[in-house]
């Protein structure tokens, strides 16, 4: 019997500090809603749903079909599975990791390294950068969402010196005046001018912050997205957070070019073919993301086939799933996830007539 290439997963859950607690996260009610038998801890955290092979989260297979017991086992063991592209392009493995996060405090202040820093400080400081894998991302909100990314345009900034004293304390005068004659030089000023203050600001103490950050945690709050990034766990972090703290490595890694909020903003572009599909494809090869309302009264969708392996997500509606080679039909609801490989036909049979809200993951080159 030829295997199966069309699976569903479980998968885990990340508790985080920052995470909503118990049945308030949108992480444990999906957990919740795909399996009955799940307890969710209502004085615990559920930060992220991790959907993908990483070692630190390695989604298990639900088919006894299967004799690999994990994701990952099973992609080593069927690497065609992934796409003759992506198989050769990322070496036989899944290129991207597919989360959902439940946002109740502020995460970290936080930059993900390229490439080349990536394999410089996993070689460095392994303890703390596990991989060597750089860590593009792309979060979709599933809520009203706010995120702080990146450096606004420099005379919005200044407007916020001259407007909160505190902020100017901490950037010291002798940079905020640095700062404001930049702008009147080149691009090169700017960064340099950009980067003194951010660095004043990572490197005052602790004490001195503390109001203000707890203001702007109240701010940053109840918030749930869909995320996806290349399949890597390094971070390099600089505050608001429990774990190891790297301010002189984030200081020296960002990129100090200002712009305007909505230069940060990516919208997706809709299916020619598919009315329900909008994708969404950033500039980079690791991954791209699906995303699909299908109305109620549509009774069967078809998922497109791609050469690619792709994860699929179940926010809303309850759908059956069936291939040309799938024996029985796969039931899945709100919190299932799927496994499709490579140039996979995939048909989903609405259940009930309930809108579908759906999100794939996977990897178009």
């Amino acid at each position: 019997m030829a295997t199966p290439r069309v699976f569903p997963l479980s998968c885990v859950a990340q508790q985080y500090a920052w995470g909503k607690k118990g049945s308030t996260s949108e992480v444990a009610r999906l957990l919740a809603s795909n399996d009955p038998l799940v307890q969710i801890a209502e004085d615990k955290p559920y930060a992220e749903l991790w959907m993908g092979s990483h070692p630190r989260g390695d989604a298990k297979i639900l088919d006894n079909r299967i004799s690999q017991k994990t994701l990952g086992q099973w992609i080593a063991e069927n690497q065609d599975s992934l796409g003759s592209k992506v198989k050769a392009a990322f070496h036989g493995k899944l290129p991207f990791l597919f989360k959902v996060l439940s946002v109740e405090t502020a995460l970290s202040i936080q930059a993900h390294p390229n490439k080349d820093l990536a394999e410089k400080l996993h070689l460095q400081a392994p303890q703390h950068y596990p991989d060597a894998n750089h860590k593009p991302e792309m979060a979709i909100a599933l809520t009203p969402f706010q995120g702080l990314c990146g450096f606004r345009p420099v005379k919005e900034i200044l407007t916020f010196l001259k407007k909160v004293p505190e902020f100017q304390l901490l950037i010291g005068d002798e940079a905020a005046t640095k700062l404001g004659q930049s702008v009147s030089h080149d691009t090169q000023a700017v960064a340099s001018a950009l980067r003194s203050c951010f660095s004043n600001l990572m490197r005052s103490e602790k004490k001195v912050v503390v109001e203000q950050l707890n203001q702007l945690v109240k701010r940053i709050s109840q918030q749930d997205c869909v995320e996806c990034m290349a399949c890597s766990d390094n971070t390099v972090r600089a505050g608001l957070t429990p774990k190891f703290i790297d301010v002189p490595t984030l200081c020296e890694m960002l990129n100090y070019t200002p712009s305007p909020s909505q230069d940060r903003l990516f919208p997706p572009t809709q299916s020619q073919g598919d009315p329900y599909l909008s994708i969404y494809n950033p500039p980079v090869p690791d991954f791209t993301v699906m995303k699909m309302e299908v109305p109620g009264s549509v009774s069967e969708y078809k998922v497109l086939a791609v050469d690619s392996a792709s994860i699929l997500l179940v926010v809303q509606g309850r759908v059956t799933a069936s291939t040309p080679e799938t024996p029985a039909p796969i039931p899945l609801q709100r919190g299932s996830v799927l496994f499709i490989g490579a140039n996979e036909h995939v048909s989903l049979k609405l259940t009930e007539p309930q809108d579908l809200l759906l999100f794939r993951a996977c990897c178009l080159l």
